[in-house]
Order: structure tokens, then sequence, then C-alpha cells
């Protein structure tokens, strides 16, 4: 052997053995970090059925092509010599038969590993769970179609390809061997005829079967007017696949006819009825039929389609459950209905979240390394009574740790953990426009009754990196003054370091040579791997999709919780529209919870009904639990999931028209209504609030959304989504009345830009140094009525701290803008009653006394703030409309003021 290749091959086997020690390294790691979160046996079931769906099919396929190409080498005709020509010319040994028996192992290897990704495939079919619902057509339950027909069809699908790989294979070996020639026309040998038409008679029949395949599979067509079979699909292609399985069936009967007579004229004969059948039945005559009996008159024909494709989309999707009910948005609160609606008016959200991030940022996140990633909403009981609140985990941003500290060292054995959380509450502002904190700063600072005993975030939404702890270097645990406290991690989250071959292995995962020679890390240590939280839980069951916002949960216990919302999905339920081309079926089925301390993660099943769930829990028994298990106090902070909102929410702008003529017209198409944020349009997001919901009694914590009209802005109704006790999940539509308008809040956005007041007032603040920020736009259904409150933000150009300035509430034809929401609905409703303000009073001389009292409150504060800006000519126009509210409550209470601004100005 020489040099060169002697270099190439220890090359080889040195590349060779390296990525086989990393692969198992990688496993064996792999194992130890599914074993310390509990999960082993989920962790080999998904391992084993890798390796025998992979071994299966490998050895599946090479042995069908080995024994073909054996076959195929026992004929060795005179033309052999072209083979034998073939050998000498690239080097080979004059004996190519190892070489040629090579090619099946290869083969066979390359199958094994793509199809080893398709093992939950095989696993659904071996545990699958009826739907107990029937298709229409057919009568077979909903499951063949989610967990049979996805395996019969892999099946077909490697079967056809192995067949087709072996024939090409074998008629290869056949041309070279000289059994097959050219000599004007094509000559064969018998051995080789019988053997090459024995293949594609196996084709043909294997064909016939994936046209009986493709009947089922009707079900998802895209053709007629609605997702599903059509009317052309059941009337014409239907009965094309099924003459096309019987004409694949005659070809091979007409293929066999042929091993025993000369030439091509039976296989020639079936082969060329079967094409010009496909072409003809399979493509044309389906397309006559849609072009001159369907089209002409389509509603008729697919009316039956379209409503099972409505049945069967609102199915899919959970529409099905939606409790719907009249909601005559009224004009008709009054200060006594709203006294009864405290509840729901004491959590009206003064805070968006969005400006919410950037003021916590400002002030709570205290040093340049931590990070509020993401701000989430929620409920908690405060002295004694529940409040809707604001919540953030404050985390390590390693990118953002100082350039010459970010050694190894800092970024993986001291900087391991975030510390704290804050809470606010959403409804209270603070005298300087600031939140106030019912959590904050470090150590944590509580009231209220809320205790935070473990306030180390180790797991979390920006916790991308490995770390490792229990070392011999203290890991850094918060600020404190000129230094920093120190810690040891007392918990049980990591692979535990022990041997050297275990701390080679896990070198060797994280790609780090340090961990192997480092002194700090010691056998105790411990290895924290995907310690990002979605990464996490999908690291342990990847066949669930998860909602793009966990949320923080602080327990009675005051631990740190994650909860994560699972879904289980599927794309073949049959007559389902697709949302967006990616699924036709979604539960939330498991709600995931994860310790930011420990970081283990438990799975919680909230939809025992579900199908696809139940086959889950089949084929993995320990990783699911029923969610009467999860603890009461972190129970009770579950709530509806945004993400499935969001899609039932799309879904339900077409599929609330079950009627089928009304479908196909889209005459009463929705869409979700737009708003103005920080001087941008954009879509109105669903939004949490606690309110009494129409017809119950208790106030909760309820995620709603309001609807338009497709391409209009007046609003037709709100979707609501329950989240409290034995309600949780429920979803409740309520319609407005078709006979009047009523605003949407693109409407209501451009009523405040044509007030004058509020309108200058806006561009006042924007000319001082400051932007404005307009707060999510809310719509708070009250007593068959609707509010409309927006929050408005100022932010310094100099800081990104937005700070709460005014409030603008709308109902019925008014609007006003005032410091704080009782100010606000005082000036909407006076001392008597339901009153909208009269327009055009500029004067107020028709106002109530309280609301003379809030518009003089108003002016006052305008001349404070004008004069602290320098803005004079802002303040002269304040100090006139204070003049004006002066006179008018001394019209109205018959005295004479003491002083009018104008003295007070010149004193």
């Amino acid at each position: 052997m020489g040099a060169r290749r002697l270099t190439f091959v220890i090359g080889l086997g040195v590349f060779l053995a390296f990525a086989g020690f990393s692969l198992f390294a990688d496993v064996y790691v792999d194992l130890q970090w599914f074993r310390n979160l509990g999960y082993l046996t989920v962790f080999q079931t998904a391992l084993a059925s890798r390796l025998l769906t992979g071994l299966a099919v490998a050895l599946a396929t090479a042995l069908f092509i080995l024994a073909n190409l054996l076959v195929a080498t026992r004929t060795r005709p005179v033309g052999f010599r072209v083979l034998q020509n073939v050998v000498e010319e690239v080097r080979l040994p004059s004996n190519i038969t190892p070489f040629i028996m090579a090619i099946p192992a290869v083969l066979g290897i390359l199958t094994g590993i793509g199809a080893s990704g398709q093992w939950m495939v095989i696993r659904q079919f071996l545990a699958a769970t009826p739907f107990g619902l029937q298709d229409p057509f057919f009568g077979t339950d909903i499951g063949f179609y989610v967990f049979s027909l996805p395996f019969v069809s892999l099946v077909y699908q490697l079967a056809f390809s192995i067949l087709v790989i072996t024939a090409m294979l074998v008629g290869l070996y056949y041309v070279l061997a000289g059994a097959v020639t050219w000599t004007g026309r094509v000559s064969m040998a018998q051995a080789a005829r019988t053997h090459l038409f024995l293949l594609i008679a196996a084709m043909l029949a294997l064909k016939a079967f994936g046209y009986r395949l493709a009947v089922y599979n009707l079900l998802y067509s895209p053709r007629g007017v609605a997702f599903g079979a059509s009317y052309t699909d059941i009337n014409a292609q239907l009965p094309a696949l099924r003459v096309l399985s019987v004409i694949a069936l005659v070809a091979v009967v007409l293929t066999l006819l042929n091993i025993r007579s000369r030439g091509f004229r039976w296989i020639g004969t079936g082969l060329a009825i079967l094409l010009v059948s496909s072409v003809g039945l399979g493509s044309l005559y389906p397309s006559f039929i849609q072009q001159f009996q369907v089209s002409p008159d389509e509603i008729s024909k697919e009316t039956p389609y379209m409503i099972e494709n409505i049945r069967h989309t609102n199915l899919a999707f959970g529409l099905d459950r939606i409790a719907e009910r009249d909601y005559p948005a009224e004009v008709a609160l009054t200060l006594k209905t709203l006294e009864g609606a405290q509840d729901t008016l004491n959590n009206v959200r003064l805070w968006d979240p969005r400006a919410l991030k950037d003021t916590f940022s400002q002030l709570q996140e205290i040093r340049l390394y931590y990070q509020f990633n993401d701000v989430d909403v929620g409920r908690y009981n405060v002295d004694g009574e529940v409040r809707q609140v604001f919540l953030a985990a404050r985390e390590v941003n390693q990118a953002r740790i100082a350039e010459a500290a970010r050694t190894w060292v800092n970024l993986h054995l001291k900087f391991t953990h975030g510390y704290g959380i804050v809470m606010s509450p959403a409804s209270e502002v603070s005298t300087e426009g600031l939140p106030v904190f019912f959590i904050k700063d470090i150590p944590p600072r509580t009231t209220g009754g809320l205790v935070v005993t473990r306030p180390e975030v180790y797991y979390g939404e920006l916790t991308g990196d490995y770390v490792v702890v229990n070392t011999r270097e203290p890991e850094f645990d918060y600020p404190l003054g000129d230094s920093s406290a120190l810690t040891h991690y007392e918990g049980q989250g990591g692979v535990r370091v022990g041997s050297f071959l275990n701390r080679l292995f896990l070198a060797v995962r994280v790609g780090s040579y340090r961990v192997l020679l480092t002194q700090a890390i010691t056998p105790d240590s411990r290895v924290m791997l995907h310690r990002e939280i979605t990464d996490r839980t999908a690291k342990i069951a990847p066949f669930l999709r998860y909602d793009s916002d966990p949320y923080l949960v602080l327990g009675d216990d005051g631990r740190l919780f994650w909860i994560i919302d699972a879904y289980t999905t599927t794309d073949a339920f049959p007559y389902s529209e697709p949302y967006r081309g990616r699924f036709n079926y979604i539960r939330n089925s498991v709600k995931v919870l994860v310790d930011a301390y420990h970081g283990t993660v438990d799975f919680y099943v909230f939809d025992e009904e579900d199908p696809i769930v139940a086959t889950y829990r089949k084929i993995f028994p320990d990783l699911f639990k029923p969610a009467s298990e999860m603890r009461e106090d972190l129970r009770a902070h579950v709530r509806y999931p945004l993400d499935l909102f969001l899609v039932q929410a799309e879904m339900l702008s077409t599929y609330h028209m079950r009627d089928p003529g009304l479908f196909y017209n889209k005459e009463d198409l929705w869409s979700m209504p737009t708003e103005t944020y920080a001087g941008e349009q954009q879509p109105l997001l669903p939004y949490y609030v606690i309110m009494t919901i129409p017809g119950e009694e208790e106030p909760e914590f309820v995620l709603i959304l309001p609807f338009t009209p497709a391409q209009k802005q007046n609003m037709v109704g709100w979707l609501a989504a329950r989240s409290d006790g034995e309600n949780y999940g429920e979803l409740m539509l309520f319609r407005f009345p078709k006979d009047r308008l009523v605003f949407g809040p693109m409407q209501i956005e451009a009523r405040i830009d044509q007030d004058a007041f509020i309108s200058q007032q806006l561009t006042l603040w924007g000319q001082v140094g400051s932007s404005v920020i307009r707060g999510n736009l809310l719509v708070i259904p009250i007593n068959s009525s609707l509010l409309y409150i927006e929050p408005l933000y100022l932010q310094s150009t100099g800081s990104r701290i937005p700070e709460f300035k005014r409030i603008i509430v709308a109902y019925g034809d008014q609007i006003v803008m005032e410091n704080d929401l009782a100010s606000a609905l005082a000036v909407l409703f006076g001392e008597g009653g339901p009153g909208p303000t009269p327009p055009g009073d500029q004067d107020g001389e028709d106002l109530t006394l309280a609301q003379l009292i809030q518009r003089a409150s108003r002016a006052f504060a305008d001349a404070q703030e004008a004069s602290q800006g320098g803005d004079w000519a802002g303040y002269g126009r304040a100090l006139e409309d204070l003049r004006r509210a002066l006179e008018a409550l001394a019209s109205l209470t018959g005295e004479t003021p003491l002083i009018t601004p104008d003295e007070e100005a010149v004193e």
C-alpha cells in the first residue's frame, strides 16, 4: 500500500473513530440528562423505536436488494465479457461479486437512516386511539386518517422506492452482463426477462394499491371551493381512481403473460393503457367535469361538501364548543351600574406590557447584565383581593457582560443564573406616572402577603448556554453594594460529573476541553444543559407544539415556575381547513410546568378527550400526569393560551358562517381589528382582563378579542375565553346587533385624533422633548355596554422610561382624557347618570358640577405642566380653559369667583 493511500486510510479511520465517539458521547449524555429528569423510559422508548425502525427498514431493504442481485449474478451468459471489460478498465478485482454484494448493505443503511426519523408514525399506528367520529363518505373513523393512513402511506412509499431502486440495479447488471442487449431491438435472456418482468409486475401491483390509497387522500383535496373532497372529487376523481386501480391490476396480468412470449407486446399494451388512462381518467376527465358541470352550477353542486368542510373545521379547531350569545352594546351605563362593576373597573389595565417592559428595564434591571425578556400577565391574591398583575423574571443575558469579563469561567461557572422577579398591579400608577411594585429590587422586597423564597432563575427564556454548578468556584448570586453575594447551587438540576469518563463525555458534548482540564470542577459538580425552557421541553417531547409565550408563575411557597402551553396537532383531519398550511387540528391538551431553580419538567394533561394525547400516553406511559396532580396554587394561575386563541379567532373569522350560501359568497367575513400603538397602526392583540362575564355573577380572568367585518372598522362582536376553575377552556362569542353601528377600535382611534383638545395635547407633548405612546386600546364590556379605554404614556427622548400620563375613555359619542380612570368616569357620567356629555358646550354651561370640577382640575394640571416645560403658549391656553371652567362653576352655583386666572397670572 502506498504512503498516500496509507495516510488516507489512517485519516479516514481517525475521522470515523472521532465521529463515532462523539455520537456515543451525545447519546450517553442524553441518557444521563433524561435520567436526571426522571424520563429515562421516554428516552429509551424513543431511542429503541428509532433504532428498531431504522434496523428493520435497513435489513428489509438490504435483504430484498441482495436477494435480487444474487438471482441476477447467477446468470452469466456469453456477453459477460462486457462486465469483465468494465472491471479491467476501473481496475477492480476480477471477482466483482463481493463489491456488488456491498451495494445492498450501503443502500439498506441509507434507507434505514432516512426511515428511522419516521418512528413516531409507526408508534402512533400501533397505539392508535379512535376519535369516535366517522368521515362522511367512507364511514371510516377519523383515527384511521390521523394514525393509520400515514403509516400505510409510509410503507407504500418505501416499498415502491425500494422496488424502483432494485429494478434499476438489476437492469444495470443485466446490461453489463450482456443479458440485455441492443442490436436494433432489445434482446433479453430468458432469466433476465423473467426477473425484470416480475419486478415490473410488482411495481404495477403496488401502483394499484397506491390508487386505492389515493381514494382516502381525496378528503384532503384543495380542488373545490372548500378544503376536502369536492363534487368533482367524489363524482369523477373517485371512480377514476377505482378504475385506474383495476387497470393497473390488468397491466400486472399482461406483464406476467409477456414473460413466456417474445417481444414486449403485452407489457407494452398494459403500460400504454395505464398511462393513457391515468392522463384521461386521472386528469382530463375530472377537469372536464369541474369545468362544464360544476363551474356553471358551483354553489348547488358544492353545497354538501361545504357543509362537511364547515362542520369538520369547527370540530377540528374546537369552534363547535363556542357558546354564542347576543350582546346589545347599549349606551345605558350610569354611575349606579358602574358601582356594580367595581371588580372590573378596579382591574382595568392602565399599563401596556410593551411600554411596561421598557419601564421595568430602566427601573429594575439594576445591572447591565440583567434583562427582562418578557412581561407576563397573571392574577394573584394580594391582601385578600384578586388582582391582575404584570410580572417578569430578571435573567442574566451573557451577551451583556463586559467583553473583558466574558471569560469561560465567568460565562459557565460564575454567572450561572438570574435573580428575582418584579410584579406590578395592572391598574395602579404612582404619582410620578410609574408602576407601583408588589415585588421589586434585589434581594426581592414584597408587599401584600407575597413571598419569594427561591429567587434564582437557572432555567428561563434567556438561559441558552450550559453552565456548571457545585464547583469550587462560588457562583455570583446578586450584586451587593460594591461587592457581590456569592452562592453554591443546592438543587438537583443538571447532569452530575462523576467519573473521569463521564467528564470526558460531557466535555465532548459541550465542545470544551476546559470542562476536562479545569480544577474547579469536581465529581459532585453538575452540568446544566438545555436550560432554555422551550428547548428543554421540546427535547423531552418533540412531538408536541409549544406556545410562543411561556409565562412566569410565583407559587404560594415563594418558588418560581414557568408554564408552557403545549398543543397536539395534525394535518390529517379530513375536511378541515388547514391553518396557514401547517395543521388542521389543534388541542391545548398539555400544560408543561418547569421549575426555574431545579429544572424539573412536568407534563399535565388538561384535555382527557383528545385522542392524540391519549395515543401519546400509550406510547409514553411515564411522561404525562393528570391535571389533578398539579399543585393547586400553581393551577390557579393557568390561563387560556394566547397562540391557540389567535388560531381559533382567525379560523372563526370565516367559519362562524355555518350557512353554505353565506360561506360560498363570503358575505360575512370578519377580521381582527387594528389599533394605533407608538404612532403605528398594528393588529390589536387579544388581552386578558378580570371582568364579570354577562350572565355570570363573579369576576373572572378572561382573554378577549373584538371582531370587525372584513374591510370595515365597526365591531360585530367579541370572543372570550375563560380561565378560572371549572370554567377553564370555555369559549363564548358575543354578537352585536346588526341594525346599528358599534364603534370599532380604529374608529375610536380616529375620533381621538379628531378631538380638538386631545389632539392638541398630544401634539404639544410631542414637541417638548418627549414622544407620546398610545397604549393598547381596550374594549371593556360592562353591563350590556362598552367602554373604550386607552392609556397614554410619555417617554423622554433621552431615556426609555415610558411614564403613564393620561387615560382616554370613550363611551357612546363622548371621549374624555383625564389623569385617572375615576376622573374620566366622573366626567363622563357626572353625579346623576347616564349622561353622555352634550357636544359643543365649550363653555360648559350644560355640564354637571362634577364634570366642571374635573375640567377645572384638568386645566390646572395642564397649566402646571406647561409652565414646567417652558411652554408659555400652552400655559396661556390652559389658563383660558381654567377661566371658562371657573366661570361655568360660578354660573352653576350662583357664586362669584374670588380670583380669576388672569388676576392670578398678573399677581
